[in-house]
């Protein structure tokens, strides 16, 4: 038994496919196959039912497939620790954003990284704040940049900056009028917001002082899109209002999109944006490094909290 046999297995529990989990490992379908049949046998018992159509963990095999998991972590692990110690700036670093992070500060980050650390390789990985914080508990991510505090025991942060939201409204809305906009001024029924799970939702919610058990039928706001995109298009049709952040500006549905947008009254109204990672992390250096590059490379709409 080797990790590559653990990585075979892991592989065909998640896709539950012979064939994707080959072409996922860079391995052929029979070779792959045939070293899971050798560790069903070295185990002595059956890790998949099998048949033409389908494929399924049995029982045990789900309680192996999760032990083969805590093995593979604490090999990367036992490696990341290695590679750190000879050089915390050489190597992979897995960064986790949610959607309404990434697509406004991946632009401005990835040239300065380049730069100043060329032989970092970066991957970036999108997802829901949970999912980002699971991922990192599980080592699967090196660092992720969130706008919520860590929920997790095992997770710290680092603070980066302060993000205001702007109100962005149809063109010929009322509130047009008015330079800065109190967001108590808003109808809770004209606002738009993303689903349960992101976290800007909660935020928005907090900064205009929402009633959380309003529905759409007794007059509170419309939490059923998925995505910002899709929020601030039916926003320039004239369906209602939301709260951006500030980095948002600078793309290009800010022109030639019926939208307007007003700056919050109190000044009150945003977010905090971090650096999280794992308390345990090795490679300190590479996150100091990341904080300050983040910092050095950040607009003035927003407020840095390193300099």
């Amino acid at each position: 038994m080797n990790t590559r046999d653990l990585e075979y297995l892991v592989a065909v529990a998640e896709e539950l496919h012979f064939g994707r989990a080959a072409t996922r490992c860079n391995a052929s379908q029979p070779a792959l196959s045939g070293q899971l049949r050798k560790l069903e046998e070295r185990l002595g018992v059956t890790l998949f039912e099998r048949t033409k159509r389908h494929v399924g963990l049995t029982g045990i095999g789900g309680r192996i497939v999760g032990q083969a998991r805590e093995i593979l972590r604490n090999v990367a692990a036992m490696e990341q620790l290695a590679a750190a110690h000879k050089d915390p700036l050489v190597g992979a670093c897995r960064i986790g954003m949610p959607p309404t992070i990434g697509p406004y500060l991946t632009p401005l980050l990835l040239p300065v990284i380049k730069r100043y650390l060329p032989h970092i390789t970066l991957e970036l990985i999108e997802g829901l704040t949970d999912r980002l914080e699971d991922r990192l508990t599980d080592g699967a991510l090196d660092v992720a940049i969130l706008a919520t505090s860590p929920t997790r025991t095992n997770l710290t942060e680092i603070v980066l900056y302060d993000e205001p939201f702007w109100i962005a409204m149809p063109n010929d809305h009322p509130l047009t009028d008015q330079d800065v906009v109190d967001v108590t001024q808003i109808e809770p029924g004209e606002l738009l917001l993303l689903s349960d799970g992101h976290c800007l939702r909660d935020q928005i919610y907090d900064a205009c002082k929402l009633d959380r058990t309003l529905t759409r039928r007794n007059g509170g706001p419309r939490t059923q899109q998925t995505s910002l995109a899709t929020i601030l298009a039916l926003v320039g049709a004239g369906e209602g209002i939301t709260l951006v952040p500030a980095m948002s500006l600078a793309s290009g549905w800010v022109t030639d999109s019926g939208i307007a947008v007003r700056s919050e009254e109190s000044g009150t109204a945003g977010r905090t944006v971090r650096l999280t990672l794992r308390k345990a992390y090795p490679r300190m250096a590479l996150v100091e490094k990341l904080a300050d590059i983040i910092a050095a490379c950040l607009p003035n709409t927003v407020h840095p909290a390193r300099r």
